[in-house]
């Protein structure tokens, strides 16, 4: 099947989708009727799938039958029709066609992080709702303009910290919540390196993907698989233009964790150091493993100190949690799990608590849900932009080298014209952020 390739200037030329209104979805008669597991096909949510590699892939495999894929949009069409085809679903290249499909009720998107906040807020005018992966943005700048056009449109918006939906980390962080550690003092991240640069030789670009809109709000650079691929030699989670590197990749799972054990979801910290050696990352000229550069670019070390005082250092906790310790012992959370000490301050009962988080046990279906309900899913616009925020902040403490102060209200810096720069990014044209 021949592909088109979408230029700058016909993505110029396409209407921007700006509608505030909802689109209806798609109905079918009642007679078309469902199982004792799957739904009537009329009470099934129109799922479009936006820039669906590896992790979009997954979340396929992972969707409850209460959604129905129906359009794949991806830059590169012969993916996209490859993963539309046994879902007997439509493709797309320019994902804003998919947009207007009135039969798509929702999104799923797990694009590249450059690309993330596009798309999201033209899906918010669209009318649709929306899971998008971790972390939610590039900037913080993009952040809350996806947190205004979620509220604006009255959308439904999960952001893919999927740990808010493992009932083992619920429980460790209402451990920390109701005072089982007593007051938290210190808490001990992992040490996530920042991005580091990239200056790939060019390798022919492959049949059907349109590079120059992969590349989209970025420089354009030459197209080199271990650019175009998340995690490879390095991959793109690795390079400064498209990502906030691991800081921002098993950070916003990490990270999001704090806030969630500390109750700080609408706010942030509002001291950021760093400690060691200069921040100097390399520039990759080849393929090569990701080990180097995230050795030089974990240094110097970030701590956050929040205004009731605790301290955030990013050490040796592990990758997706954290260790939380308190004047009567430590609670270590990570991936599905956590490890109290001494041991009988994670035992029940739970008869004491006065904080109780918000239960999901399975992501996409809680979002899922909540676009049936219209309530708020376990991880909605503010906590996915305040949890990305806290990454940010940790790339921004390394990129300035100072000592700096935030204010969480204003989400600027204090008296730092030159880190308040760093709050958001250039974008060429015509893949500018929308109006809100």
């Amino acid at each position: 099947m021949p592909t088109t390739r979408t230029s700058r200037r016909s993505f110029l030329r396409l209407s921007l989708i700006a509608s505030a209104s909802t689109v209806a979805p798609l109905y079918i008669p009642r007679h078309v009727l469902g199982t004792e597991s799957v739904p009537p096909a009329n009470e099934r949510i129109g799922i479009g799938g936006i820039g669906i590699g590896r992790r979009g892939l997954q979340l396929f495999d992972e969707l409850p039958t209460l959604g129905r894929i129906v359009a794949i949009a991806d830059v590169n069409l012969p993916r996209a029709e490859k993963t539309a085809e046994p879902y007997k679903a439509a493709a797309y290249q320019d994902y804003r066609k998919l947009l207007e499909r009135r039969d798509v009720d929702a999104i799923i998107t797990a694009t590249p992080d450059h690309w993330r906040a596009i798309v999201c807020i033209h899906a918010c005018q669209a009318g649709k709702d929306i899971y998008a992966e971790k972390p939610m943005t590039l900037t913080i700048h993009e952040g809350r303009k996806i947190v205004e056009a979620v509220q604006k449109y009255k959308r439904v918006f999960q952001t893919g910290s999927q740990q808010r939906s493992m009932a083992a980390n619920r429980l460790g962080c209402e451990l920390v919540r109701n005072g089982r550690i007593g007051k938290v003092h210190t808490v001990i991240a992992a040490n996530y390196p920042s991005p580091w640069e990239c200056n790939f030789p060019g390798q022919p670009v492959p049949p059907g993907l349109d590079w120059d809109m992969w590349c989209g709000p970025t420089e354009p650079v030459p197209y080199h698989i271990d650019i175009y691929t998340p995690r490879a030699r390095p991959g793109w989670i690795s390079f400064r233009p498209y990502s906030g590197g691991e800081m921002t990749g098993w950070g916003a799972h990490g990270l999001d964790q704090i806030q969630w054990a500390l109750g700080t979801d609408d706010t942030g910290p509002v001291e950021i150091w760093t400690e060691g050696p200069r921040f100097n990352p390399p520039t990759y000229t080849e393929p090569e493993s990701r080990a180097r550069g995230e050795k030089i670019c974990s240094q110097p070390k970030v701590f956050f100190k929040y205004a009731n005082g605790i301290v955030v250092k990013f050490d040796n906790g592990p990758p997706g949690g954290a260790i939380f310790i308190g004047e009567k012992g430590r609670i270590t959370i990570d991936r599905g799990k956590f490890v109290a000490e001494p041991k009988e301050l994670g035992d029940p009962p739970y008869d004491d608590f006065t904080v109780h988080l918000p239960v999901s046990n399975h992501h996409l279906l809680n979002w899922l849900e909540c676009i049936k309900t219209r309530e708020k899913p376990v991880a909605h616009e503010e906590v996915g932009h305040r949890s990305t925020t806290l990454c940010h902040l940790g790339n921004i403490a390394r990129w300035v080298g100072r000592p700096l102060k935030w204010d969480p209200v204003k989400e600027r810096f204090v008296g730092d014209e030159e880190a308040n720069q760093f709050l958001d990014r250039p974008r060429r044209k015509p893949y500018l952020l929308p109006e809100v």
